[in-house]
């Protein structure tokens, strides 16, 4: 999916670790901030824009560790600000899982470091917050050059934003409670690229119906679209298909399921895995009643056009007994070494946390955890150095052995640390 589409995004402000109404309004709407991020996303919401209204050190990074759990949960783009005074406080939001950080340019300062922050974090990395259509034109060179995204927060500005702004850099317009029939209209307007604030916010559950709405005004938005009709597909003598779930991150096969026709095209217009229950004789929507959501992220028919194979992120177990997988019972298996680079490094990582947690008697791993950070950090420099030395060798099974070596003790660094492997490589993703 291009991102030329207009999007819904809602906004969450964060203040004492509460949801609050918005930024002039500190009434609590929920005190789960990271529950009601996934509300947003159960009722398909594109991105998140996320305020952080904190006072003080503390109360800051409280709401860093709170930003955390909303990208780690959600699996959403979000846009992360306020609070935003130099590069180290960008560099905490996309650290956090942000996607954008926005800089508010009702301050000099945040003005004056957006070239250094674009030019560090790369410019689909940066926004920027306004509230004056003058301060926009002012600084247009410096917006088309260093900012993927404006976020306009003042709806009086819209028709004056819109009408004076000439640049390419599009506009994600906040409003309040606002009828369909103007929501469409702005949307329409091709320099803005959607909508936040309080009329997405309160409209959360209507946003499936939103978006239909904009297809039949001819407005493009982010929707699942199938390339194939229930009638492409070979059925089976229930008239049903199979399809076989996987986590589309690790590969592991969850569970296997049918759906009739009803059950496919739930399943595509709403994003979540939706089956047809034999024994019940009924539509079940995986996670309605365990809250288990199944969210789509590909499905890919086999060459016979009779089975569908679901990647999907997984939230909880798959199986009704608590397993996260529905395959557990082993019938044979023949001894073999994984290659699977992640498994392998799981697996390991796996040994290294249980030893940590399970101290055995003349582990090397103890000893490091022993013997604290600072040895844990000297043998990593050995091992760095080592790699360098053996990349001079003609053979290739030196560096082999060396880098083996380095990634053992930056495991152990890392069980140290509190990282897994998982948000190094949603890191990694993100690059």
């Amino acid at each position: 999916m291009s991102d030329n589409y207009k999007k819904l995004v809602p906004c969450i402000y964060l203040y004492k670790g509460n949801a609050v109404k918005n930024l002039s309004d500190i009434t609590i709407l929920d005190t789960n901030p990271v529950k009601l991020a996934k509300f947003y996303r159960d009722n398909n919401a594109d991105e998140l824009l996320v305020f952080d209204m904190s006072k003080g050190d503390a109360e800051h990074d409280e709401a860093l560790d709170i930003i955390k759990e909303i990208c780690l949960n959600t699996e959403m783009p979000v846009t992360g600000a306020g609070n935003i005074h130099r590069m180290e406080d960008i560099k905490k939001l996309l650290y956090a899982g942000c996607k954008k950080a926005a800089l508010n340019y009702s301050k000099p300062e945040n003005i004056e470091i957006t070239q250094e922050v674009s030019l560090k974090f790369g410019k689909e990395k940066i926004a920027a917050c306004f509230i004056d259509t003058q301060e926009l034109l002012r600084n247009k060179e410096t917006i088309e050059n260093y900012v993927d995204e404006l976020i306009l927060l003042k709806e009086s500005s819209i028709r004056e934003s819109v009408q004076k702004w000439d640049g390419t850099t599009k506009i994600l317009v906040s409003l309040p409670e606002v009828s369909l029939d103007k929501l469409i209209e702005i949307l329409s307007v091709p320099s803005i690229c959607g909508i936040t604030g309080h009329a997405i916010n309160e409209n959360a559950k209507e946003l499936p119906a939103i978006k239909s709405l904009c297809q039949g005004n001819g407005i493009r938005v982010n929707v699942l679209e199938a390339a194939f009709q229930w009638s492409d597909f070979k059925l089976n003598s229930d008239g049903h298909i199979t399809v076989v779930v996987q986590d589309y991150k690790t590969d592991q096969i969850l569970m296997v399921a049918y759906m009739n026709e009803e059950a496919y095209n739930a399943t595509v217009h709403t994003g979540k895995m939706t089956y047809y229950s034999r024994s019940r004789n009924e539509l079940w929507v995986k996670g309605d009643t365990s809250g288990h959501y199944q969210y789509v992220k590909s499905l890919t028919a086999d060459c016979d056009m009779d089975t569908i194979l679901a990647k999907v992120s997984q939230i909880g177990a798959a199986c009704h007994t608590g397993s996260y997988s529905c395959f557990f019972n082993e019938i044979l298996k023949k001894e073999y070494n994984e290659t699977n680079p992640l498994k392998v490094f799981e697996a390991v990582m796996n040994v290294i946390m249980d030893r940590k947690v399970h101290p055995k008697e003349g582990s090397y791993t103890n000893y490091l955890f022993e013997k604290g950070i600072d040895k844990i950090l000297k043998k990593l420099g050995e091992e760095a150095t080592e790699i360098v030395i053996a990349s001079k060798n003609p053979n290739p099974n030196e560096i082999k052995y060396e880098i083996s070596d380095f990634l053992y003790h930056m495991m152990v660094l890392m069980a140290e640390k509190g990282v897994t492997w998982e948000e190094i490589t949603e890191e990694l993703a993100k690059r």
